[in-house]
């Protein structure tokens, strides 16, 4: 796992910085390296950013890459002059006036609720407000702030926070509680980050690159033999190119809940008209936002053999499931199809073979009733015991 801590390359990353982030056994990588004035950071295996300051000819590169991270929702903090281009992240809003009327900076009652600032207790006396006038993008949760001067720390979307007061170079305790809160944080989401950064890069033109596989989508969908009325889940759906099919076979009143973790891969299958067949929902496929036994068919393709905990899904997957619900699993290649195309011999480790899919469902609360490696598609029909 790592973080990319961008700094004027004339400074070192200060001591404290690294020891936070290492401590929490994250990888601390330096942009831009020695002897470079420009960054050149991207999001691959990138897992969190930490933004001390940028030298004028890299403004442009840090510019970009906040923007991907906000739209992959990889975590960013921001310290001191590194807020500064947090601004440019989203539309500027006027500062509105002073804020709360207290003789220091003093959190806001939103940061209570924060996911980083509530770890991190009340603010000492020490610290000084930034007075710099430039205002925080629109939609920003101011999270402190001082009277006649703009917000001093706030939150832009879910994992992206600015602290103009606080200094990279000189902590002080509580600065390194905010670190150490921040370097958690990016460890507990480092699965999701990857994939996330992943496929937001994927998600602009991933529904015409692949548009070729759409009669193979329908073909598996209809090996679910679901009835009209039932609720269906689309699990890592991508842009939802199941969820045509599953509509036709649940009917009218059924219902069809398209899933993901990347917000970009939703935002394409909206922009392909894809609410119009069901509910798109940003949601984690471990930990499901739906009560028990509440669905009657689960339809994932290229999904369950990415995770770090199969059999773990499974059980999530069954506890959602009615007695008797059907769960399809494809893919959309076969192992032998897969295995030529990157040059490579057939995996004995690969989830999706029969002889590691089929314990890993009967173990998990799942009945197989069919197993096909063919030369275009992996499909493994089962269905829940009562």
């Amino acid at each position: 796992m790592a973080v990319v801590v961008v700094r004027d390359p004339t400074v070192e990353t200060p001591v404290g910085v690294r020891t936070a982030l290492s401590g929490a056994g994250l990888e601390v990588r330096s942009e831009p390296p020695a002897h470079q004035t420009s960054p050149a950071v991207g999001l691959a295996g990138v897992e969190g950013v930490v933004l001390l300051s940028v030298p004028r000819a890299g403004v442009t590169a840090v510019r970009a890459l906040l923007r991907d991270a906000l739209a992959a929702e990889v975590p960013v903090l921001a310290l001191g002059a590194g807020t500064r281009l947090l601004a440019d992240a989203g539309a500027v809003a006027d500062p509105g006036g002073a804020g709360r009327a207290t003789p220091g900076i003093a959190l806001t009652p939103a940061a209570g609720n924060d996911p980083l600032f509530a770890r991190c207790g009340p603010l000492p006396k020490e610290p000084f407000p930034t007075p710099e006038p430039f205002p925080p993008p629109a939609d920003a949760v101011a999270l402190a702030a001082c009277a006649g001067h703009p917000p001093q720390a706030f939150r832009l979307g879910t994992t992206t926070w600015g602290v103009r007061f606080l200094d990279g170079g000189r902590l002080g305790p509580w600065g390194e509680r905010l670190l150490r809160g921040f370097a958690a944080l990016v460890a507990v989401r480092s699965a999701h980050t990857t994939t996330r950064a992943h496929f937001t890069r994927q998600a602009g033109d991933w529904e015409e690159r692949f548009a070729y596989q759409a009669p193979a989508y329908e073909a598996a969908v209809a090996r679910m033999r679901l009835r009209a009325g039932s609720r269906a889940l689309d699990l890592g759906c991508g842009t939802g190119r199941a969820m045509p099919a599953l509509r036709a076979q649940v009917g009218p009143t059924g219902q069809v809940v398209g899933v993901d973790v990347t917000p970009a891969m939703l935002a394409s299958a909206a922009r392909h008209a894809r609410h119009r067949q069901g509910h798109l929902l940003a949601a984690d496929c471990n930990r499901l936002p739906l009560a028990g036994r509440s669905v009657h068919g689960i339809f994932s393709a290229g999904l369950l053999d990415q995770l770090p905990d199969p059999r773990a899904t499974l059980r999530e997957w069954g506890r959602v499931s009615a007695p008797g619900a059907v769960l399809l699993l494809f893919h959309p290649s076969g192992r032998a199809e897969r295995a030529a195309r990157n040059n490579r011999p057939l995996d004995p480790d690969d989830l999706l073979a029969e002889d590691n899919l089929r314990p890993a469902l009967e173990t998990t609360g799942w009945r197989v009733d069919a197993y096909e490696d063919a030369a275009r598609h992996v499909l493994a029909r089962a269905v829940l015991r009562g």
